[in-house]
């Protein structure tokens, strides 16, 4: 072993989306030099890799919407300040469904957006004009409106959107909602980390001794090294709880594996100005009966015969002028173990074709014949059993914990390092900061407020 004990201010145990926002806000905001990140592998190559890369601002609580919105704020100063060096687009988030008079998912609305909800909830009904609906031409995020836009008016829906099946009856359109890319908002950050002192370790960490400062015993290519660190922040994505056990600790969290094919749209199936769109409403499946029999039979495939729940999700991939998709439904409930090897399923892409066919019919176009070079892929969604982050003070002091962004983590990576860097340089914290925290807890008043919500914020 190496027994030339190197120093840091901070160690950030994770290079992925999430450790790289925490090590850049700590040296944007607090000039912190001294930080490794660590990770066994290139940074931004593991579940950042497998990102949507789309962002949103609606969630069924004040307090994500308040965190998204913070994050979407850091963004733009990102693409402001860069060139739109991230791609930010807005083409918005369309929530889709046939029911005519959606009441529950318009009170998710109110209670998301709270006191600003009047101001920006838009209900365009058929006795009302439209003049007010401005439709996703751009894809130009600094001249996109925000809000939502509630379209209960068959005729403005088949208008606005001719790709979706004549049977949807009522669209939300989320307006301040879109596309980044991940890889290059995480580049931008690795290059000003790098460009203060900051430095990438390739290596596991294999034991964390001592507290403040914390002796890191880390496993690299070259051999086992050591390493000092003022603090410590567990941003290691799958792997949370197998850092937090290196500390003596436990997090309430669990890996969840969901999938997504990306395919060019050889015959323009999909507009390229769509939003990214989300059929809400659950199915049973169209199979044959000689399908459906077989399906049946095997305890592992017999739930595709059942009624399936909603969220599969469509939105065109790449450049404007390109041809690439992508689909996705997390509908997997089934917690795996991201040590072992992923548990891709081979029936996916036709399961999620035959599901969004249902929005937009031209799809079933497909079905059985998927062009060459399809990319089939996942990811682990890491969550608590509220779908609700943990950012800021583990239990031992002077580590920290930033992860359980689930399939928000792409969108919320900037907020959730500042707020992180707020928690360890003692910054002014952010009004709903402990309720992100792990303190939350021990609030008996907001873990029975999440248990009661009918609606986690998962899409």
């Amino acid at each position: 072993m190496n027994s030339n004990r190197e120093g840091v201010d901070v160690a950030i145990i994770g290079a992925g989306s999430i450790g790289i926002a925490v090590a850049y806000y700590l040296v944007r905001k607090y000039g912190i030099a001294r930080i490794a990140l660590i990770d066994p592998r290139d940074p931004m190559s593991l579940t950042s890799a497998q990102s949507g890369e789309n962002y949103r601002n609606w969630w069924p609580h004040p307090i994500m919407a308040a965190y998204t919105n913070d994050s979407i704020r850091l963004m733009e100063e990102i693409a402001s300040e860069t060139g739109n060096r991230i791609n930010m687009t807005r083409r918005g988030y369309a929530l889709v469904t046939r029911n005519s008079d959606p009441a529950d998912l318009i009170e998710d609305l109110y209670r998301g957006y709270r006191e600003a909800a009047e101001s920006l909830i838009r209900i365009h009904r058929g006795r009302r004009p439209h003049e007010t609906y401005q439709p996703p031409t751009s894809a130009d995020w600094e001249s996109a409106p925000d809000g939502v836009d509630v379209l209960c008016d068959p005729e403005l829906i088949r208008k606005t959107f001719p790709a979706y099946a004549p049977d949807v009856a009522t669209v939300l359109h989320v307006r301040r909602a879109g596309s980044i890319s991940g890889q290059q908002l995480g580049q931008f950050m690795l290059e000003a980390i790098k460009a203060m002192g900051g430095r990438v370790i390739r290596g596991e960490v294999l034991c964390i001794e001592g507290v403040m400062p914390f002796d890191l015993t880390i496993k690299t290519d070259d051999g086992p090294t050591r390493l000092s660190a003022d603090r410590v922040v567990n941003a290691a994505g799958p792997y949370l709880r197998d850092v937090a056990k290196l500390l003596g600790e436990d997090l309430p969290v669990s890996c969840v594996y969901q999938q997504k094919i990306a395919f060019e749209d050889r015959e323009g199936v999909v507009p390229r100005n769509l939003p990214f769109t989300i059929d809400l409403d659950g199915q049973q499946l169209t199979w044959t009966e000689e399908e459906r029999a077989i399906l049946a039979e095997d305890p592992a495939t017999a739930r595709l015969t059942e009624f399936m729940p909603g969220g599969i999700h469509c939105r065109p991939d790449g450049a404007e002028d390109g041809k690439w998709i992508k689909l996705g439904w997390a509908f997997n409930g089934k917690a795996s173990d991201p040590r072992e090897a992923d548990p891709i399923d081979e029936q996916y892409p036709d399961i999620v074709l035959r599901a969004a066919s249902r929005l937009q019919p031209k799809l079933k176009s497909y079905i059985g014949r998927l062009p060459r070079g399809t990319h089939h892929y996942g990811g682990y969604y890491t969550m608590t059993d509220e779908n609700w982050p943990l950012i800021g003070p583990m239990r031992t002091n002077g580590a920290f914990v930033a992860g359980a962004l689930s399939g928000f983590g792409t969108m919320a990576a900037c907020a959730t390092g500042s707020i992180c860097a707020d928690w360890m340089m003692g910054g002014e914290l952010v009004s709903y900061a402990k309720t992100l925290s792990l303190s939350r807890y021990d609030d008996p008043a907001i873990m029975a407020e999440l248990a009661a919500l009918q609606s986690r914020g998962m899409l």
